[in-house]
């Protein structure tokens, strides 16, 4: 979480600009006083010139009157130096205080827009701290619900994880761990209710309604995992798949588990138990597989289905029918010590010479596809 609430904004401070100073309230008057001084001189210096020289009387006249003129020059070239002077001074003021003005126009279009990062960043924070907050609220009145005692509000529960975990990409792990932790948890299915003659009718026949119900929920989470791990094309894949999704079902009781056309990167099935069919069928595990003593009551179908990583069926009990027709199994198999008492079909599938079929039992006797791969009898 950002806390802005102490932080400065860091603006730059313009740095002073080049003030010229007022001229003095003396400099008019001491350049007026300087420039007739040196018109009062050089009329002097002139009129002593023309009194040296011997002009007859109407030239002198002449003469003095040009002296008059030229000292007149000098006074109005001195005052004109001198407003020039003036002139130049005040443009230059003025283009000082241009470059000023622009500076500071620079340096407050500069503050504004820090101040508006700053901004967009404190309510992109405050929209962040907004959401996480509520994404945990969320989540937490969610879990709580998966503890009701209440098969309906557990159901709800479930579904307001998944709507979480679809609108927020970064909470599908934890949701999916979530469910996975749910499907873990120990159950037991219900058997057949007690008739009406019975002593504990009413106390068996609320037990068998909270089974039931239970079972239901857990198929609602098993068809959750299932709809979001299901990829569609290449071409066109569905919005609401979850990539890169692991799965720990390690020691769950799972009722008509579907799986089919599913992509899942790594699973754990290990000491599981399939009650009814288990679904595989053309399914892509892209990590590891384990379903070592995994327990499999009904149809296991595993037809087409690729195995990108290590898949580990060591001690796995199949009492149904057992499918692994064109299967790939990319790199190594291991069916260690299996149990298949029903029908077992590997017809197209790829097995690598790494696959193991050591002290596997096949009660309808070894399918020809694995026959090399199972170590003679002794």
């Amino acid at each position: 979480m950002v806390d802005f609430e102490n932080s400065t904004v860091n603006t730059p401070v313009p740095v002073a600009g080049v003030v010229r100073p007022p001229l003095p309230r003396w400099t008019v008057p001491a350049v007026a006083v300087a420039v007739l001084a040196v018109t009062a001189v050089a009329s002097v210096l002139l009129w002593t010139w023309v009194n040296g020289l011997q002009l007859p009387q109407d030239k002198r006249a002449t003469a003095v009157l040009e002296v008059f003129k030229l000292a007149a020059s000098v006074a109005v070239g001195g005052g004109g130096l001198f407003a020039l002077y003036l002139a130049a001074r005040r443009q230059r003021t003025q283009e000082l205080e241009l470059a000023q003005r622009e500076k500071f126009q620079a340096h407050a279009e500069k503050v504004a827009e820090t101040s508006r990062v700053h901004a967009e960043r404190v309510a992109e924070a405050t929209e962040r701290d907004a959401t996480v907050r509520r994404v945990t609220d969320l989540f937490t009145k969610s879990v709580d619900q998966l503890g009701s005692d209440k098969a309906a509000v557990r159901l709800g529960g479930m579904y307001a994880l998944e709507r979480l975990a679809q609108d927020n990409a970064e909470q599908r792990p934890t949701v999916v761990s979530v469910f996975c932790a749910y499907l873990r948890m120990p159950f037991e299915a219900p058997g057949a209710p007690l008739q009406p003659e019975d002593a504990e009718y009413k106390t068996a026949l609320v037990e068998y309604r909270e089974q039931v119900q239970e079972r239901e929920v857990r198929v609602a989470a098993q068809r959750l995992l299932r709809d979001h791990l299901r990829k569609g094309s290449w071409e066109q894949p569905l919005v609401t798949y979850w990539a890169d999704t692991d799965l720990d079902l390690t020691g769950a009781h799972l009722i008509d588990f579907d799986l089919s056309r599913c992509a899942i990167r790594t699973t754990r099935f290990d000491w599981a138990a399939f009650t009814g069919p288990a679904y595989f069928g053309s399914a892509a595990f892209m990590g590891f597989a384990g379903f070592g003593s995994a327990t499999f009551t009904g149809l296991a179908d595993f037809s087409s289905t690729t195995f990108i990583d290590f898949i580990d069926f060591g001690s796995a009990t199949f009492t149904g029918d057992a499918y692994f027709g064109s299967a790939m199994f990319t790199i190594n198999a291991y069916f260690k010590s299996a149990t298949f008492t029903s029908d077992a079909d590997f017809k197209s599938a790829t097995l690598t010479s790494d696959t193991d079929f050591e002290s596997a039992t096949f009660d309808r006797g070894i399918p020809p596809e694995v026959m090399g791969f199972v170590p003679p009898t002794e």
